[in-house]
């Protein structure tokens, strides 16, 4: 299995973080991707290691830490990251109005920024999205050309939504919300292709049930990739073939 998407350098980890790296590897976590919150969140990653797990660096500012006011050297800086070979994706960026929609403006711009990178280093954009699908996806019309590669990650959206992300060049993460039973998301992932889907955990949030409410971690990955086995019927071990062999394919990884 690969985890597309975990902040598992992030401090909640500090006290058994080579616990966690044990259980993700006996479950048969093999790669772990790692998108960044901001730019302070690359040292973080740079420190950790494991011989079983291979870790995968993204950069980028997430949209509840773009400011008032971004940097100069925003645009210069994400690309000098990104263009490194020791990074694999453009991220997390997006676009998040559930907090607060005081810097839409300031979202849609870093977002914008981000996605010129992702193109410019041929690297996939990592997405986030919360109560702003629509603008999201407009974002993304704008700047495919045809070389914008992503996913959008902790997918919930409508089938409607899923189908025109796909159209648009965008891949689906998918963590635990697909195992919420309220959440429908489920549903959803039901009428899509699997070929488009990846699993992720967005840990240290998100946990699938049964572990909702406790911190996520990669092992966990273990319960959404037997939702989708039953969504799907398949068995467990097609669906981590599947979604492994997907996401090597969009990070160019093997």
């Amino acid at each position: 299995m690969i985890d597309t998407h975990s902040h598992i350098y992030l401090d909640q980890f500090d006290e058994d973080r080579d616990e966690v790296f044990r259980r993700a590897a006996e479950a048969g976590v093999e790669a772990i991707f790692m998108p960044a919150i901001d730019f302070g969140s690359i040292p973080q990653m740079e420190k950790l290691s494991h011989p079983e797990i291979a870790f995968y660096k993204m950069g980028g500012v997430h949209p509840c830490d773009v400011k008032k006011e971004l940097p100069n050297s925003f645009e210069e800086q994400l690309f000098k990251f990104c263009s490194r070979d020791d990074f694999y994706g453009v991220g997390e960026t997006g676009l998040d109005y559930y907090w607060s929609t005081e810097l839409v403006k300031q979202q849609k711009e870093s977002f914008h920024i981000h996605c010129k990178a992702a193109k410019q280093v041929g690297k996939p954009v990592i997405i986030h999205n919360r109560e702003s699908t629509k603008d999201m996806l407009e974002i993304i019309e704008q700047e495919q050309d045809g070389s914008l590669s992503g996913i959008w990650h902790c997918f919930n959206g409508t089938v409607e939504e899923g189908k025109r992300a796909i159209d648009l060049g965008l891949h689906l993460g998918i963590g635990g919300v697909v195992t919420f039973k309220n959440a429908g998301v489920d549903k959803t992932v039901a009428q899509l292709p699997l070929e488009k889907m990846m699993l992720e955990t967005d840990a240290p949030y998100l946990s699938p049930a049964p572990k909702r409410g406790k911190r996520n971690e990669p092992v966990f990955m273990k319960f959404t990739a037997q939702k989708l086995a039953d969504i799907f019927e398949l068995s467990v071990e097609e669906i981590d073939e599947k979604t492994t062999g997907v996401a090597k394919r969009l990070f160019g990884v093997d």
